[in-house]
């Protein structure tokens, strides 16, 4: 896949809407520097309070934040191709639902204090940034699916590595 700054062509003055506000998260993506981090930490922090506010049982936990995941991510792939297409570029860095979607799977089954928080967001921005094997491949799909796919990936893979600390601790 292409550097996030290369044009594809240039960008359209068309905007849609609903795939703007989805794409960058309600405009976390717009946020300088770091875009991808601002969308993990909005995740992580809606992801936190609403843990707070309606105290759910782990299992309830468990099931609301891989629903919360699966939506991010279903709805994603159509949001950030939209963006993505009329942005001009292949993967634009002001989409973060890919880092959104992959933080709220890093976060499927943690216990919900500040601690285990803060060690699946740094396993999660660590993945997703150095894009280990086979994380970089899945970036080879077309549109918004290789925009989502390797943060989905990355998830996973911090999801496992903190899960790990856990049991180790």
């Amino acid at each position: 896949m292409a550097n996030s700054k290369t044009q594809l062509h240039p960008p359209s003055e068309k905007k849609t809407l609903w795939a703007w506000l989805v794409g960058t998260f309600f405009g976390a993506g717009l946020l300088k520097p770091g875009p991808g981090t601002y969308g993990s930490i909005s995740a992580l922090l809606l992801w936190f309070i609403s843990i707070h506010v309606f105290h759910p049982t782990p299992l309830a936990q468990t099931i609301g934040t891989t629903i919360a995941a699966l939506t991010a991510t279903l709805i994603g792939i159509p949001a950030a191709t939209i963006v993505a297409r009329e942005s001009g570029r292949e993967d634009p860095g002001h989409v973060v639902i890919d880092e959104v979607a992959g933080q709220l799977i890093a976060l499927i089954a943690i216990p919900a204090d500040w601690q285990h928080a803060l060690i699946s967001l740094l396993l999660f921005r660590l993945f997703d940034i150095l894009k280990p094997w086979p994380i970089r491949k899945l970036e080879a799909f077309p549109a918004g699916t290789g925009i989502m796919l390797d943060d989905v990936a990355a998830g996973i893979l911090a999801l496992a590595c903190a899960q790990l600390i856990h049991l180790a601790f």
